[in-house]
């Protein structure tokens, strides 16, 4: 969270940008009114690096992995996720129209390294960055001014955004958290254990056993598994929460029910398409208030390192 002072020298910086440029404001408001939280975006994102990583198939997680030709047209797919996501129009001269105005997109996973094109000079372009390892994005406006940009030494004469001028971006969302690619940081041991098994099965069980107390993506579980009916890997009648539940761990979906289950531990909410697993026990003096929640007519909390594990309680149904 940044100072006061900082803070508020900030937001009166946006509000000269926002009133100096009316077009600006009406797509700086038009884009927050869609997404307020900026939650969307942060699955677009999310999406489209797993779409490049295409994980099912491939079983990578790991952007180093992909090919150059696949890196270069990652910017291609923003734009178009972005644009199924929130039905922008098509632009005249630019990728989209706004709330009536012409706004190019631009993405990139290093920050401040957006290509600009010589077409684009005059017009509002949105800049997007996302970076897999610092689990981090950005999404922001800027009127695209020569001035501001560094001479280009590329064949298509695309141009950066300078340094000292980059406080001139309107920033929608700025250093905002990614939804974790849980392989790509996990412990390398931990993530061995969790891909060497051959059985789909035996992949998924290890993950919800290591990666707990996390928000596990489905993309993350279409990867391990690398199997079409993936989802019936994760659930109860013989999936891993059937495979896990003697060892005293649960797995919470997306569902109502499990989201509130969830926020009652203390753990990560399940955001749409996620799981999170935990190791519960019933709760003991030796648990001094710990978070915890009714479950089949007793107390559970999450385990301590070292508890003894029973078989965990049934979860309620999506129903529920």
């Amino acid at each position: 969270m940044l100072p006061l002072d900082v803070s508020a020298a900030t937001n009166i910086h946006a509000q000269a940008l926002l009133e100096g440029d009316p077009e600006l404001s009406a797509v700086h408001k038009h884009i927050l009114r869609l997404d307020p939280a900026g939650q969307r975006f942060a699955a677009v994102l999310r999406d489209t690096i797993d779409q490049l990583l295409n994980g099912e198939v491939t079983g990578r997680y790991d952007w180093k992995t992909l090919f150059k030709t696949e890196k270069t047209h990652a910017g291609t797919l923003v734009e178009i996720n972005l644009q199924r996501e929130f039905t922008f129009d098509d632009g005249i001269d630019m990728d989209y129209e706004i709330a009536g105005v012409d706004v190019d997109c631009k993405y990139s996973q290093q920050f401040g390294a957006w290509m600009i094109p010589p077409e684009a000079m005059g017009h509002l372009c949105l800049l997007v960055w996302a970076d897999d390892y610092k689990s981090r994005w950005s999404a922001g406006l800027l009127r695209i001014t020569p001035d501001w940009l560094n001479k280009g030494n590329n064949r298509d004469l695309k141009l950066t955004v300078k340094a000292e001028h980059r406080n001139k971006i309107l920033w929608l969302w700025h250093d905002t958290e990614l939804p974790e690619n849980v392989l790509l940081h996990m412990k390398e041991a931990d993530r061995d254990a969790v891909m060497t098994p051959k059985s789909g099965q035996a992949r998924l069980n290890e993950l919800f056993r290591r990666a707990q107390n996390r928000r596990i993506g489905r993309s993350v579980v279409r990867t391990v598994a690398q199997q079409k009916d993936y989802m019936k890997r994760v659930r109860g009648n013989g999936g891993a929460r059937s495979a896990l539940k003697e060892e005293g761990i649960v797995i919470m979906g997306d569902y109502g029910s499990h989201r509130r289950i969830a926020a009652e531990l203390g753990l990560p909410v399940p955001q749409e398409g996620e799981f999170v697993s935990t190791r519960l026990v019933e709760v003991t003096h030796l648990h001094n208030g710990q978070p915890s929640v009714h479950l089949a007519g007793r107390m559970w909390t999450c385990a301590l390192a070292g508890e003894v594990s029973a078989v965990a309680p049934a979860l309620p149904s999506h129903s529920e």
